[in-house]
């Protein structure tokens, strides 16, 4: 089975990719990291305009497949977690739009995923759990603090509390929650607004908001006048202005 379903790319440049093991809850392994780090890589050579990460079955990933520990020396065990990351950081990296759709339970790596997505469209039946020291090991713990803070991802990480949609959407975690049956409109209306726009810009957007969040206001501020720069360069822009006159 393929672990993660690649959708050719549609007229517009849009990427699809879905966690594929739902015999498993797509629970992440290591070859289900390697699909996403090679997703990764093919949408980038294809110039994609935005990725769509979604998953097969009711629930998004019940985190990392512990089954397949089982056996592993200590080597094998650092050798799959750091193929994990490096996965998270190929996703974070991307320098198109991802959103990450949710509709069912994220846990440990499934956070993490989650995490490394620029947006997260969320229905109802999702939620988030991040149990990795209840387990006895180490996860979870860089992204999900950074964006819901560090008491309540230290509150999730301690006892296993699981957060609803509903609480992902109040803490910033999840930007929007739609009822299943709004949720293609939905993502098809954040879609049409991103392939339009003009993807030079969009990158620079990103990378400044990203980047902007490590350095100080000063440096942040560096950072977007650079890219500033680089759109000028780029002339994306005049196009776009010369309709405002028309």
């Amino acid at each position: 089975m393929t672990e993660v379903l690649l959708q050719a790319a549609d007229e517009r440049g849009v990427h699809v990719w879905t966690l594929n093991r739902p015999e498993a809850r797509n629970a992440l392994n290591a070859a289900l990291a390697a699909a996403l780090s090679e997703a990764c890589r093919r949408a980038v050579a294809a110039g994609a305009r935005a990725v769509l990460l979604r998953a097969n079955g009711p629930v998004f990933c019940a985190g990392a497949d512990l089954k397949e520990r089982q056996g592993m020396d200590e080597d094998a065990v650092r050798a799959r977690r750091l193929r994990a990351f490096a996965a998270y950081d190929a996703i974070e990296r991307l320098p198109m739009p991802v959103i990450a759709v949710v509709e069912g339970p994220a846990i440990g790596s499934g956070v993490e995923i989650a995490a490394c997505c620029d947006v997260i469209v969320a229905t109802p039946a999702a939620s988030f759990r991040t149990p990795e020291a209840l387990w006895g090991t180490v996860g979870a713990t860089q992204r999900l603090s950074r964006v819901i803070g560090k008491r309540l991802a230290k509150d999730m990480m301690f006892t296993g509390r699981t957060l609803s949609a509903e609480e992902a959407l109040a803490q910033g975690l999840v930007s929007r929650l739609v009822p299943p049956d709004a949720l293609e409109a939905v993502l098809e209306q954040m879609l049409s607004a991103i392939v339009t726009a003009p993807p030079g810009a969009m990158a620079l957007a990103k990378r400044c908001i990203e980047e902007g969040l490590l350095r100080d206001p000063r440096g942040a501020l560096a950072t977007e006048i650079l890219a500033i720069e680089e759109s000028l360069a780029a002339a994306e822009w005049k196009s776009r202005m010369e309709r405002f006159g028309a």
